[in-house]
C-alpha cells in the first residue's frame, strides 16, 4: 500500500536508531513538543522494536513508522509493534508481497530509473531515495522528475541544514528524512535543552 496519504502534510522527518526505552521516550516528547508529528524508528538496533511499541503506545498523537526494513518478518513484527508506516533502503518482490499481505502502508526504496518505473508499476508513488546525497542529492530528483512526474520522493542519507532547502524546494519531494538535529552527544548527556533547540531549528527551517 502507497504511505503518501498516511504521510500527507509531512515535511521533515526525524530518522532514529535507538538503545534506551527512557531515552527514546524523552526525545520524542520533545520532538512532538517543537511541532513534529511522525517519527521514524529505523530496525538498526537490538533494542528498536521495543521502543517502536513503547512510543506508539505512549504517544498515540503521533505517526510512528519502522524504517531499514529487511525482511518479512521485519515487517509483521513492526506492524504487532504498533508500526502506523514501513520504510525500506530498496525494495524486492518479496517485502513489496509481505506489505501488501499485511496492508501496512509502505515506502520502498529506488536508486534508479528502472526501480521507480517497478514500483509505480506496483502501486507505489511515494518512494524512498537512499542514500540521497550519495546517489546525487538534490539534482538528481531533478533530473528524474522529469520522466517521472508520477513519482513523489522520500531522500534521506547525508542530508543536513544546509542541504535540506534544495530537497523541499522540489515539488517532487514530499518529505525529507534526517537524523542530523538529533546529537548523539546531547542524548548520552541527557541535555534536553540542546536537543530541544538543534530540533525546533530543523522544524522551524523545514516550515518556514
Amino acid at each position: 500500500m502507497d504511505a503518501t496519504e498516511c504521510l500527507l502534510g509531512i515535511r521533515l522527518m526525524p530518522v532514529l536508531a535507538l538503545r534506551e526505552e527512557a531515552t527514546a521516550l524523552r526525545l520524542a516528547h520533545i520532538l512532538r513538543d517543537v511541532g513534529f508529528q511522525a517519527l521514524e524508528i529505523t530496525l538498526r538496533t537490538p533494542q528498536a522494536l521495543g521502543i517502536l511499541e513503547t512510543l506508539t503506545r505512549a504517544l498515540p498523537e503521533l505517526t510512528i513508522g519502522a524504517g531499514s526494513l529487511r525482511t518479512p518478518t521485519q515487517i509483521t513484527q513492526a506492524k504487532a509493534a504498533g508500526a502506523q508506516f514501513l520504510v525500506a533502503p530498496g525494495h524486492t518482490e518479496t517485502l513489496l508481497a509481505a506489505a501488501q499481505a499485511e496492508r501496512m502502508p509502505f515506502v520502498p526504496g529506488a536508486a534508479t530509473g528502472s526501480e521507480m518505473l517497478r514500483l509505480l508499476e506496483a502501486g507505489y508513488e511515494l518512494q524512498k531515495f537512499f542514500p540521497a546525497e550519495t546517489l546525487g542529492g538534490a539534482p538528481a530528483l531533478r533530473s528524474f522528475s522529469a520522466p517521472l512526474p508520477e513519482v513523489r520522493f522520500f531522500p534521506t542519507g547525508g542530508i543536513n541544514s544546509e542541504r535540506l532547502p534544495a530537497y523541499l524546494a522540489l515539488e517532487a519531494v514530499a518529505l525529507v528524512g534526517g537524523s542530523w538535529f538529533v546529537s548523539d552527544a546531547a542524548l548520552r548527556a541527557g541535555d534536553e535543552e540542546a536537543l530541544a533547540a538543534a530540533a525546533a531549528q530543523a522544524w522551524s527551517l523545514a516550515h518556514g
